[in-house]
C-alpha cells in the first residue's frame, strides 16, 4: 500500500470551498481530504508550505498525439478525408504518447485529455480520453470510445466543395449526417449478427446514447442544425467549438447542451469566426449554459489552457466558473465525473501544485501526479519542467 499526504496546502477542491490542509492519497486514490486529516506515521509527506493544490486540468478537445507538434501536414493523422462518413475511425489508433506535446500539458498541470479525430469529414470518428503520461496507450485510457466526432461548417464543404463532391455546402452536410443515422437506425432494427458494419456500429453508440455526438460548429444557424439533428435522432449533443453559442445561450440553456468553446486566442481566420471573442465564454456562462474552455491543441499550445481562462475572467468569466469549465465540467463531458474533475475522496489523485493562484499568468504548476505518482516537477534552476520517464510504467 502506498501512501502519499500533502500538507500545508491551500486545497481548491473545486466541488466544496477552498481550505487549507491535507490531501491524503491511498493507492493512487484520494483518500481524504480537509484541514484536520490525521497524517498515518507511514505516510510519505509533502509539505506544500502554504502552495494551492487543484486537481488536475481537463482539456475536453485536443488532437494531442495525432497532429505532432513540429512536424509538416503530411504527418498529421488527424483526418481521414476519403469518406464524408468515417464514423469507424479511432483516434485511439493514431495518438503517439512519445509527442511532446504530452509534456507540455503536463507542465500546464494539464492531466486529462479527449482526443478527436479532425473536422474535415461531416463524421470524422471516434474520440478517446486519456491520462497524460505513459509510454503505451492503452495504460493511459480513461474511455474509450469518449464520443463521436462530427462537423458543420466550412470545413466539410470545403473540403468536399473543393472535390466537387457531396457534401459542398452546408445543406449538403446536414443531409449526409441524416443518411447516415437513417441508415443506422435501419441497421439496428434488423439487428443481423452475421452482418456487423463498423461504421454503423459507431453510429448506434450515438443513437443509443452510449456515447455523445461531439458536434464541432462555429457560426449561430450551425448550432441551429446542430440542435435540430439532435431532436430529430435524440442523442446527447455537446457543441464543440460554439463560436457564436451566445447568441442561443438561452436556448441551449433550456436543453441542458454543454459548450466546449475554444481556441480563443487565435486570429478570426474564416468567416465563421467573426464572432470570436473572449468575452463570450462570460456571456454563454451568465446564460446558464454549462461551459468548458478548450484548445484545440495544437491550435493553441496545451499549456495555455489556463491562460485562456485567465483572459475569459479578465473579460467578464467568473473565477470560480473558469476553473470549473478546465475540470469538473470536462470531467462530465467525458462521463468521468465519478474519477476527475474534483478533490473528494474515492477520485483518482489526479493533483498540481501550484506556485499559487492558477489564474495569475505569474505562477507555474511546480509538481503534477496522475493516480498519486508524482509525473512532472518544476526545476527552479533550469526553469524548466521534468517529467517523469515515459519508459517507466507508474501505477494506474
Amino acid at each position: 500500500m502506498s501512501l502519499l499526504a500533502i500538507t500545508n496546502a491551500h486545497v481548491v477542491p473545486i466541488e466544496g470551498d477552498p481550505f487549507d490542509g491535507t490531501v491524503l492519497v491511498r493507492d493512487g486514490k484520494i483518500a481524504e481530504a480537509g484541514p484536520d486529516v490525521v497524517v498515518p506515521a507511514d505516510a510519505e509527506t509533502l509539505d506544500a508550505a502554504g502552495q494551492w493544490l487543484l486537481p488536475g486540468f481537463i482539456d475536453a478537445h485536443v488532437h494531442l498525439g495525432m497532429h505532432p507538434e513540429g512536424e509538416n501536414g503530411s504527418t498529421s493523422d488527424v483526418n481521414e478525408m476519403t469518406d464524408p462518413i468515417m464514423a469507424a475511425v479511432r483516434a485511439i489508433d493514431a495518438v503517439d504518447p512519445f509527442d511532446i506535446g504530452f509534456d507540455d500539458a503536463l507542465a500546464g498541470g494539464v492531466t486529462t485529455v479527449n482526443v478527436n479525430p479532425g473536422s474535415g469529414n461531416p463524421v470524422g470518428g471516434l474520440a478517446v480520453a486519456l491520462h497524460t503520461h505513459g509510454r503505451y496507450i492503452e495504460e493511459m485510457v480513461l474511455r474509450s470510445p469518449s464520443g463521436l466526432k462530427s462537423a458543420l461548417g466550412e470545413n466539410p464543404k470545403r473540403i468536399y466543395g473543393e472535390r466537387k463532391q457531396t457534401p459542398s455546402t452546408r445543406l449538403g452536410t446536414a443531409m449526409v449526417i441524416r443518411k447516415a443515422f437513417m441508415d443506422a437506425r435501419n441497421y439496428m432494427a434488423k439487428a443481423d449478427p452475421n452482418a456487423v458494419d463498423p461504421k454503423l456500429e459507431a453510429l448506434a453508440m450515438v443513437l443509443r446514447r452510449e456515447i455523445p455526438w461531439r458536434q464541432h460548429c462555429h457560426r449561430a444557424d450551425d448550432i441551429a442544425t446542430a440542435l435540430r439533428l439532435a431532436d430529430e435522432f435524440g442523442y446527447e449533443l455537446v457543441l464543440d467549438h460554439g463560436t457564436e453559442a451566445h447568441v442561443l445561450g438561452d436556448v441551449l440553456a433550456a436543453r441542458g447542451v454543454p459548450v466546449l468553446i475554444g481556441p480563443l486566442f487565435t486570429t478570426k481566420s474564416k468567416v465563421e469566426l467573426r464572432g470570436r471573442s473572449l468575452a463570450n465564454p462570460g456571456k454563454l456562462a451568465r446564460a446558464g449554459v454549462e461551459i468548458s474552455i478548450i484548445t484545440d491543441h495544437p491550435v493553441i499550445p496545451i499549456h495555455f489552457l489556463v491562460h485562456q481562462c485567465t483572459l475569459a475572467v479578465k473579460e467578464g468569466l467568473d473565477p470560480v466558473t473558469a476553473l470549473r469549465s478546465i475540470t469538473i465540467n470536462p470531467a462530465k463531458v467525458l462521463g468521468l465525473a465519478d474519477r476527475i474533475g474534483s478533490i473528494e475522496p474515492g477520485k483518482d489523485a489526479d493533483l498540481v501544485l501550484w506556485s499559487g493562484d492558477p489564474l495569475d499568468v505569474m505562477q507555474r504548476a511546480l509538481r503534477v501526479f496522475i493516480a498519486g505518482c508524482q509525473v512532472m516537477e518544476y526545476d527552479a534552476g533550469t526553469r524548466l519542467p521534468r517529467v517523469a520517464d515515459r519508459h517507466v510504467v507508474a501505477p494506474r
